[in-house]
This record gives structure tokens, sequence and C-alpha cells, in this order.
């Protein structure tokens, strides 16, 4: 069984279901990304994984432990963390203290992460005094991840990582999302610039309308015609 698997999820938010026998999974140190048009059930399945939204079929899966039960908390717990697309810093905040922040639950030094932190993100640390609300979109986002990162997880979701910055400031996030995946963290990702995405993913999971439309590796889903001509403009 995959590291984590959300397996078989129906449910949504309350009214009408979102999402409909969809299974997402990762392996350890392996980028899958989830792709697909607007309104497809990206972020809700990516939701669903992290027990932000009820699924009344389905189960989500961690390192063998079902954990369908569990709160978002719990989950953090259990070494995952979640970075949503929008209000995903503390603005009044420094740098370093959003990264405070993202350790809460650990009760060990901290000092040696945060400096992994900015050796990823090296312009963090030179604005580590700086609030984060007065950085640009490119930055904050680093501030997100690098919070999530402050937790240790075995498990990283990002949802629209690139949303709104620059085609150079997405390269380089890309660029450090595979650096984190190469220390053996699973990377779940939903991401707008499918393409893009799809290049850097050892796995793609294409949506449409809540359900699997295709599953395969990055770079098959990128050569698939069908895939290329529907969801990465041909």
């Amino acid at each position: 069984m995959s590291y984590l698997i959300g397996e078989g999820m129906t449910g949504g938010y309350g009214g009408a279901d979102i999402l409909h026998d969809c299974t997402i999974a990762a392996e350890k140190g392996e980028i899958a990304v989830i792709v697909g048009p607007n309104g497809a059930g990206k972020s809700t399945a990516m939701k669903a994984v992290f027990g932000m939204l009820n699924i009344h079929t389905g189960r989500v899966v961690l390192d063998g432990e079902d954990i369908t039960e569990l709160s978002p908390q719990e989950r953090v717990g259990k070494g995952m963390a979640f970075v949503p697309q929008t209000n995903n810093v503390f603005p009044t905040m420094s740098v370093e203290e959003n990264l405070e922040m993202g350790a809460f639950l650990r009760r060990d030094d901290i000092s040696v992460t945060m400096e992994q932190v900015f050796e990823l993100f090296p312009i963090l640390g030179d604005k580590r005094r700086q609030n984060a609300g007065e950085l640009s979109g490119g930055q904050r986002q680093q501030v997100a991840v690098g919070r999530a990162l402050m937790t240790q997880p075995k498990l990283l979701m990002l949802d629209e990582p690139t949303a709104g910055v620059s085609p150079i400031v997405m390269d380089e996030l890309f660029d450090r999302i595979i650096e984190v995946a190469r220390t053996g963290i699973s990377i779940l990702m939903v991401e707008q610039n499918a393409r893009q995405a799809l290049n850097i993913a050892d796995k793609g999971y294409v949506l449409v309308q809540g359900r699997n439309r295709f599953t395969d590796t990055g770079a098959a889903l990128m050569a698939n015609p069908e895939v290329r001509a529907s969801f990465l403009g041909g």
C-alpha cells in the first residue's frame, strides 16, 4: 500500500457530493500532483485527505494507519502538514516568528530545522526580522512552506503554491519542492499550472467533476494526447 492513500473518497461540504469515488496516493519522497479544470474538486480532494471535510465513503491511510476519523490537528501530529492557497502567513509577525509558530507542537530544539529552512530559502534568512506581510507574494509562499516544514512533516500538502506568482518565482518554488522531496518527504500538491506541475511530478492525477479521469506518471500524462489536448493546451 502507498505511504499515503485517500481511497474511494466520496463527500463534500454538507450539500451535494463534490468528490465521487476519488483516489489519491503518494509514496515516500514522491511528488504527487492533482490537476484538472476549475471546479474539478482538486482542492476538495486535498482537504479530504487532511480531514477538513467529511467523506461518507472511503478512507485515508497514512503509513499503514487508518486516520479517516482523525481531526486535522491530530493528522498534523501524525506527520501531515498543509499549506493553504491564501491567508497562509501571519502578516504582522516576523518571518522568524512565523517559522516558530510552525513548531508549536514540538518540545525539542527547533533551531536546526529553522536553519535548514533558511538554507532552502536563503531570502528568508536575509529577511528573518521583517514582517511577513511586507514580503512579495513569492516570498510569503516560501514563509508558508517553511512554516509547514518546521513541523518536521512526513507528508507536505500544498494547495496552489504558485498561485499569483511570476513564472520565474514559480520555477524557483518548484525547484525547492523537488529539494524537499529528495529529503524523503512526500509531497501532495494541487496546481493550476498543470504543464509545469506534471513536469516535476512522479505521479499525476487528473480530476474532472470530482472523479479520477487519468492517473499515471507525470511524464506519461504529459505525453498523453488526450490529456495534452484537454488539459494542457495542446
